[in-house]
């Protein structure tokens, strides 16, 4: 267990000039310390007779130097975040004014709070579990609707319930089957074999299903990667600075210009985009291009969504054809997974003659015709990115795993459950059938923190600012 002596503070609002700024002191000695430095406005009112859940208006002075007045709120253990004694200085947003607050506070007996602090010790006091704080800082990277739902469902305690309960019941069967071995000679069978494959068959179809929703839960965290490819010249970056509505990309005439890939983002309706343009896909004997195109493919391959731009003028329908043949043979993908993965866009429709027959390139799949330079038709455009996305309609009770480490877990907890249903096909002993079971009990309980080490702690609590 991690000791919580010292009494910590921190700077909860963000660094720089502002209107407010708000320090957070939390632990045994934090009203020993507002004594110290805080003189109420209400003479007549001790820094002993504060109450749990208040603000009070006042002075921050050291020795005879008035330093700002602020406001104090005062939350007294164990209801508060910390389930300690915590207490918020509002003052004003000089940096100076911060700066010398907390190191009035700090002479006066506290320490800086670490990354994410504030969080680790709410879960060490039991004010909320592992998932739950890992879902703080998610909500504070929220950028969406959609995000933010999916963060506090999961700090809520929705998600963490599913997964308590699953552990709940293979512990159940855990017990039964451990305490068989105590009468192994008496050959007793506590645990039904075949109530117990029926539980865990559930078991292993619910953790199925949370694993299925991690790849829309990374897409919700880090935004849905989409790669625009293509031959040279066809626009792709003419496109990416018309998405964004700034200049974002060099736009050249010649061939081969974007050598690198560059990425920005933008949020559609409440989608976080990540927008890749790439190197144009051709053969070369340019060195450094050659690179550029590998890179094409190898994000192509990472993205959910792949818009492959071509410019009509140029690639008949059977010179396109022949580029979704090289894109598809690159990237070892099915006609099926193709046209889930690559979406065709016809570019420089400024251009087309009114005769222009577009529905001779139905046979390469749906196509959507834009201008680039005109900003024509990206409405359409942006609106078949939020469909091919998975994210619109997403119901917004409904548990997503958005952690790695988690889809980690859960990966661990159903390779422990298969290893103990192809046991009990092989008629395995019930000390290696409960070893499976207690397996997969301890990679679920590293989700909620059920089970836990000081280095996954660390790790995971300095991924967060100070402050929180």
């Amino acid at each position: 267990m991690i000791l919580q002596t010292d009494t910590i503070c921190a700077l909860i609002t963000p660094p720089g000039r502002g209107t407010v700024g708000v320090i957070r002191i939390s632990g045994m000695k934090t009203f020993e310390i507002i004594s110290k430095i805080f003189t109420p406005a209400n003479k007549t009112l001790s820094t002993s007779e504060l109450e749990h859940q208040r603000i009070y208006f006042g002075k921050i002075v050291d020795k005879n130097d008035l330093i700002d007045e602020v406001l104090v709120s005062i939350f007294k253990s164990p209801a508060t975040y910390t389930g300690e004694d915590v207490a918020e200085i509002s003052c004003h947003g000089s940096g100076y004014i911060r700066q010398r607050i907390l190191q009035l506070i700090m002479q006066s007996g506290a320490v800086m709070a670490k990354p994410g602090e504030f969080t680790m010790r709410a879960y060490l006091n039991g004010k909320m579990d592992l998932a739950q704080a890992e879902a703080v800082a998610d909500i504070i990277e929220a950028e969406n609707c959609i995000s933010h739902h999916a963060a506090m469902q999961q700090m809520r305690g929705g998600y963490s319930e599913e997964i308590k309960s699953l552990r709940d019941q293979l512990i159940k069967f855990a017990a039964l089957i451990e305490l068989e071995l105590d009468f192994s000679e008496e050959d007793v069978e506590f645990a039904s074999r075949a109530e117990l494959k029926t539980l865990v068959l559930n078991v292993q179809s619910k953790i199925e299903h949370l694993l299925k929703s991690f790849e829309l839960g990374n897409v919700l965290k880090n935004g849905v990667p989409v790669v625009i490819a293509g031959k040279p010249n066809v626009g792709k970056s003419t496109l990416l600075n018309a998405l964004l509505n700034e200049e974002r990309a060099i736009v050249s005439d010649i061939a081969g210009t974007p050598r690198d890939n560059i990425e920005d983002e933008l949020n559609v309706d409440g989608i976080r985009f990540r927008f890749i343009d790439t190197a144009g896909i051709r053969k070369t004997d340019d060195a450094i291009e050659s690179i550029g195109v590998k890179r094409t493919f190898a994000k192509a391959n990472e993205a959910k969504t792949i818009l492959f731009l071509f410019d009509p003028m140029e690639s008949s329908p059977a010179d396109l054809k022949n580029e979704i043949l090289q894109l598809q043979n690159e990237l070892g993908i099915s006609d099926n997974e193709l046209q889930k993965k690559v979406l065709f866009v016809a570019n420089k429709s400024d251009a087309l003659s009114t005769n222009f027959d577009m529905h001779s390139y139905d046979k390469c799949g749906v196509v959507i015709l834009i201008s680039a330079k005109n900003k024509s038709n990206l409405n359409l455009l942006k609106e078949t990115l939020i469909e091919r996305s998975g994210i619109d309609g997403v119901a917004l009770n409904e548990s997503v795993v958005t952690n790695a480490r988690h889809a980690i877990s859960l990966s661990q907890a159903k390779s422990a459950l298969d290893l103990f249903l192809q046991g009990m096909e092989d008629g395995i002993s019930n000390d290696l059938l409960s070893t499976h079971i207690r397996d997969a009990i301890y990679s679920l309980g590293e989700i909620t923190g059920q089970v836990s080490t000081e280095d996954l702690l660390d790790y995971i609590f300095s991924q967060f600012c100070i402050g929180k």
